[in-house]
């Protein structure tokens, strides 16, 4: 949810940076690496649990390390729900791009073809907003809707910020967004500046309800069974879930907080998924499925090293290659997920804590098993 492009392009560099020459990282097998990345990682203040999932080449890899809660030696395993927030978004372009090669959308469709009402605010010098600038964050539209939410996110490790997000939420649904809708002010050009929106990713949501005429949820869940077996990743959980639900902290606060609010579609950030069913999602994006091709495909070009695709940011680097990659955070759990088809490797990663250093400790910590991935490379 909190992405921003230089915590992107942090993402992008401080693992290549933080790496050894490959001629010297040390040649352990992918668990080991996997075992040393958690220790590093959950030696971070505040961190006390993570979880990570790696596909390479064909095997898979699984580790649950740490404590749930402090002191109450409840590690997390293979049924913990996690919250993996701006994660979720890859997922809306997954399904944008199989809409698109399904002939069922374009991507230089305006926006407001698929709107409910007029909203003729929706351009920026007589141009319309487009599906092609809602996934690549190059529509100016605000971050978040409410307005004041980007306020409250300012300053996000506030204590109090949990919250207020819950109360901004409380009785916050997709007839209130179309409402808040009217008021949003486009400025400046269309697809060409980096301007983060889960407001965007929303509208996306509502295309492909609109499309395929069915609620965003039911369709996401029904596409994963069909095309990846995945089984537990949903945007809410019943009551008999929700103790698989894993707790989570927020900043410096030792108290546990409560999960993210709902947001009218959820497409933005309220995924839950189980680490079997995250394998389950690199294994998909590392295969040559037509959705997956169409979704990789980098439709804006920020820097040398940085474009973006269906909601995925592309990077490139000596160690890695062209790779894909997004962060998750919500106010109780962050996330990383890594996709490289140099070493047909997919790494997902995520701690139960949220604050402004977990980010930066999570990219740290994956430096050792990115390393260890190309210095057995080099010896194949």
């Amino acid at each position: 949810m909190m992405t921003k492009l230089a915590a992107i392009m942090t993402g992008m560099t401080l693992v290549l940076a933080a790496c050894k020459p490959a001629a010297t990282a040390p040649a352990h097998d992918v668990p080991a690496a996997m075992r040393q990345t958690a220790t590093t990682l959950l030696q971070s203040p505040l961190l006390h649990a993570t979880s990570i999932a790696v596909v390479y080449r064909g095997k898979q890899f699984m580790l649950h390390q740490g404590e749930l809660k402090t002191g109450k030696a409840n590690p997390p395993d293979d049924t913990t729900l996690y919250e993996i927030g701006s994660v979720s978004k890859t997922f809306a372009g997954l399904l944008l791009a199989n809409a698109v090669l399904d002939g069922k959308a374009a991507l230089d469709d305006p926006i407001q073809t698929y709107l409910p009402a007029a909203y003729p605010n929706l351009q920026s010098q007589g141009e319309p907003i487009r599906l092609r600038h809602l996934i690549t964050h190059t529509s100016n539209m605000p971050g978040m809707l409410p307005l004041q939410v980007n306020t409250v996110l300012k300053d996000f490790t506030a204590h109090a910020t949990p919250a207020k997000l819950n109360a901004a939420y409380a009785d916050y649904g997709q007839r209130q967004f179309w409402q808040d809708l009217h008021t949003v002010s486009i400025q400046g050009p269309l697809g060409k500046d980096y301007a983060y929106s889960s407001a965007g990713t929303e509208l996306v949501a509502h295309t492909l309800e609109t499309i395929y005429g069915m609620p965003y949820a039911a369709l996401l869940t029904q596409w994963l069974a069909r095309e990846a077996g995945m089984q537990d990743t949903r945007l809410s959980i019943t009551a008999n879930d929700a103790g698989r639900l894993a707790p989570g902290y927020h900043s410096d606060n030792p108290a546990v907080t409560t999960p993210m609010p709902q947001l009218p579609w959820g497409a933005a950030g309220n995924l839950k998924s189980t680490m079997p069913d995250m394998a389950k999602y690199l294994r998909l994006q590392l295969s040559t499925h037509p959705a997956v091709v169409e979704s990789h495909q980098p439709l804006v070009r920020f820097q040398d090293d940085f474009s973006i695709g269906y909601f995925w940011n592309i990077g490139n680097n000596r160690q890695l290659g062209t790779h894909y990659v997004h962060h998750g955070g919500v106010p109780r759990a962050q996330s990383y997920a890594y996709v490289v088809p140099k070493y047909q490797l997919g790494v997902f990663i995520i701690t139960n804590q949220s604050g402004d250093a977990t980010a930066g400790a999570m990219e740290s910590a994956l430096a050792h098993l990115f390393d260890t991935v190309e210095a057995m490379e080099g010896a194949r």
